[in-house]
């Protein structure tokens, strides 16, 4: 299937403040995430996905100072691939000193809402991806955002398929050095106990939600990033449905079962 390439002017993008920095080549590809709330309606309402990627470029523009969207291309789980910058110019989302080394594109999904990347979505940022090998002599490499920079861009849901090689849906990925793709994804997250914080308790709680669960958490008042005793009573719902210990704790058997694997 060819790509689906939007152009920016039928998405509607402004025009960048200066001149582009010139790329010849990369060592590939680094994947991101938008770090916020993604609408789920934009599964259902493709209209809402050029809004999603103009609101992107306002804020880098107006709100980082640059001087135009950050992303090389942003793709919408229709499998569209909205061009940013484009091949053959610096992207900014990188990170300072990494722009350079990869181009930079955006899965329109969030820590929360839509987080869980559908299946055109990963199909659209290989589409991205080939364009880029093609147009921009991008390398093989594809990483994610937190792979040399300090984030958790872009999200776990996202580089876990990263992680497994970025198979094509459907198909079945490579072999890893554990017993199994799921295990080796599972390996690098940390084990959650009661009175947990940081960011790893907080993609729990949006992958929490994003199952059908803790529908009466609202972050805007429990605070996401920590594992409260309402947060823990709501695992072990899952963990009772999904017949594992209800023991509240989130390791090597919970995480796969709020992850969807």
């Amino acid at each position: 299937m060819p790509i689906d390439l939007i152009p920016r002017a039928d998405w509607g993008a402004r025009a960048p403040r200066g001149d582009y920095s010139r790329l010849s080549s990369t060592r590939g590809v680094k994947i991101h995430y938008t770090g916020g709330r993604v609408d789920p309606a934009i599964v259902d309402d493709h209209r809402r996905c050029a809004a999603a990627v103009r609101g992107i470029q306002n804020g880098h523009m107006d709100g980082n100072g640059w001087m135009d969207i950050g992303y090389t291309a942003c793709v919408c789980p229709h499998r569209c691939v909205f061009v940013g910058r484009g091949p053959g110019r610096v992207p900014a989302a990188n990170g300072s000193g990494l722009n350079s080394g990869h181009y930079a594109v955006l899965g329109l999904v969030g820590n929360s809402g839509l987080i869980i990347p559908p299946n055109d979505m990963l199909l659209g940022i290989l589409d991205a991806i080939d364009w880029l090998r093609e147009k921009g002599g991008a390398g093989d490499q594809i990483k994610g955002h937190r792979d040399g920079y300090a984030t958790s861009c872009p999200g776990e849901p996202l580089y876990a398929w990263i992680r497994r090689g970025c198979p094509r849906p459907g198909e079945t990925a490579a072999p890893t050095p554990t017993s199994s793709w799921t295990e080796s994804t599972v390996n690098d997250l940390p084990l959650l106990e009661p009175g947990a914080t940081g960011r790893h308790v907080k993609t729990a709680f949006y992958l929490l939600k994003a199952r059908g669960y803790a529908k009466e958490l609202d972050p805007k008042v429990i605070d996401p990033t920590v594992y409260s005793p309402k947060f823990v009573d709501e695992v072990k719902k899952l963990q009772e449905d999904k017949g594992l210990d209800k023991d509240g704790r989130i390791g090597r058997k919970t995480w796969p079962k709020l992850l969807g694997l």
